[in-house]
């Protein structure tokens, strides 16, 4: 690491902030979703379309993020990203009907995916190995945080007589603190000689070649399909908090907290595996402690009539911890298939876990969330087939190391997967 690039402890502030925002701009709302209702004129089922255009927005623009930071730079486009999340927040707090609100979520998420997407090649491009999972790991401690308290802040906002309006000025605060720490802070990571030209031909045959690249989309349904399991619930989490629990909307915290400890435990755990424990080891942790939450959130469920605190949550604590035990491993590796295409990987590895988002929020959650039983088969089915994939990469990686010998080098943080 240079000179020029600042304290891993700033850096890993930074990165988690930039990521941060996404969550952020989904969470903060959810305390919202009545007042928006009756202000709007619209039913609440309309107003959790305002979290599908977002993530819809968010996952279609991620495959674009790292493309453009191969062949711009980093800090050009995470600074870009943050001027149209900051114009698309002041949109939304000016909406006076559902359609216009739809239109500023949209730009919202086209934007709001950047600071995470970009963030990752960073990492990979400053640090190698377990250093690299390290501040990952501390990345995902911090931006861990921003679920947790999005939508109390959100909550606290409303309880202080402020309309929902207020929310989205918040949000403008956030952005643009965010855009003079990284104008300030951020050094340019990738040089101009490193640079991968923006050709339209040239870039659509990349995506078919690491989009249809069957290791690639192992990884990535891994990774998507065990993170759904959890965001089912964040998804839900009006209904399950308001109707399920019977909490008010200030209580959000009793459903975040617990998710994010468990993320933030995991996480912290992480890093201080990096270099020490197998890392196929470590994930097999992690979805040992997946697969005993899910167990349990079933067992609970179906047995009592009518689910309270804390039993109803704890069971996500413990599904945190493991998913946060799995992603940094299989998101380096993703990344270190490609070292010069770092942000076009990532943009693709985001696209996949954001559409299975998309689907999760504007699909399942309203049909699962009308029963907790309901909510419960879900996150276990979804943590089934997260590790379903991993076990087929397991079988079929060693065949396909050989194969992609020209193309990819040897996964550094995670060499034995």
């Amino acid at each position: 690491m240079t000179s020029a690039v600042p304290s891993t402890r700033r850096m890993a502030l930074l990165l988690a902030g930039l990521a941060m925002f996404g969550p952020f701009s989904i969470d903060t709302i959810f305390p919202a979703f009545s007042q928006l209702s009756r202000s709007l004129a619209v039913d609440e089922v309309a107003i959790q379309q305002t979290i599908s255009v977002y993530l819809l927005a968010y996952g279609l623009m991620s495959i674009a993020h790292g493309p453009l930071s191969d062949a711009w730079g980093r800090k050009r486009v995470i600074l870009g990203g943050l001027a149209l999340f900051i114009a698309g927040s002041v949109g939304c707090a000016l909406s006076q009907d559902l359609p216009m609100l739809l239109a500023f979520r949209a730009l919202q998420g086209l934007s709001a995916g950047v600071g995470m997407i970009v963030g990752r090649a960073v990492i990979r491009d400053l640090f190698n190995g377990p250093d690299a999972q390290r501040l990952m790991s501390q990345v995902s401690i911090i931006f861990g945080i921003a679920p947790a308290i999005a939508p109390i802040i959100g909550g606290w906002i409303l309880l202080s007589g402020a309309g929902w309006p207020v929310i989205f000025w918040f949000l403008v605060v956030f952005g643009l603190v965010l855009l003079v720490a990284t104008m300030t802070w951020l050094p340019e990571t990738l040089p101009v000689e490193a640079r991968t030209p923006l050709q339209f031909k040239r870039l659509l045959q990349d995506y078919v070649r690491i989009g249809f690249n069957p290791r690639f989309q192992r990884l990535a349904a891994a990774g998507s399909f065990n993170f759904a399991g959890i965001f089912l619930y964040i998804a839900s989490a009006p209904v399950l908090i308001m109707q399920h629990l019977k909490l008010g909307e200030g209580d959000f915290a009793w459903l975040f907290i617990p998710t994010i400890g468990g993320m933030t435990l995991g996480s912290f755990l992480s890093g201080r595996m990096a270099g020490r424990m197998d890392p196929v080891r470590q994930i097999r942790i992690g979805f040992i402690c997946c697969g005993v939450a899910a167990l349990v959130n079933q067992a609970y469920t179906f047995a009592v009539v009518q689910i309270a605190l804390p039993w109803a949550v704890l069971p996500i604590f413990l599904a945190g911890m493991g998913m946060a035990l799995i992603f940094p491993i299989l998101a380096l590796a993703v990344l270190d298939m490609y070292p010069l295409q770092r942000g076009l990987a990532s943009s693709l590895q985001a696209f996949t876990q954001l559409m299975t988002n998309t689907v999760v929020a504007g699909v399942l959650s309203p049909l699962l969330s009308e029963h907790p039983r309901h909510l419960a088969i879900g996150m276990t089915g979804f943590f089934l087939l997260g590790w379903l994939f991993w076990r087929w990469e397991r079988r079929s990686g060693r065949r396909l190391r050989h194969r992609q010998a020209t193309e990819a080098v040897p996964l550094e943080p995670a060499d034995h997967l």
